[in-house]
């Protein structure tokens, strides 16, 4: 073990930091310390909050994907179309299925995504592109 290395163990035995260097076009640079400024942080902690936000905020949106890949084909056109603000007696028309199924398959996704009603479902993927759903 190097010397270096000897003395991060030593000082943070559990946990050792690695340094991690990144380089910011001068505009991104300018805004963080905007941030930085507004938040009365420093620019490495605005910038630290930010990355940890992001990867929440990816992980977040990693797990939606999954949980998407997992519903079945209906599953999927009940949910696009629960979140392009079909009502159920709407989705039941388009799908040619009865409203009772429509809400059996959104007590199933919503399950599924752990959330408890359409306005979630519909906040959890607010990011995603449904239009291709809505062509016949």
């Amino acid at each position: 073990m190097t010397l270096l290395k000897q003395f991060l163990h030593w000082i943070n035995p559990a946990e050792r930091t690695q340094l991690l260097v990144l380089e910011l076009n001068p505009a991104h640079a300018q805004y963080l310390a905007q941030i930085a400024a507004s938040a009365d942080a420093s620019l490495q902690e605005a910038a630290q909050d930010l990355l940890e936000s992001a990867l929440v905020d990816r992980q977040v949106a990693e797990t939606h994907l999954e949980r998407w890949r997992a519903l079945t084909p209906r599953q999927q056109q009940v949910a696009a179309l629960a979140c392009l603000n079909f009502t159920n007696r709407q989705i039941a028309a388009r799908l040619q299925i009865s409203p009772q199924t429509v809400k059996a398959h959104m007590r199933n996704l919503l399950h599924r995504f752990d959330l408890h009603s359409k306005a979630e479902l519909r906040q959890a993927l607010a990011d995603w592109d449904f239009s291709e759903w809505t062509e016949d």
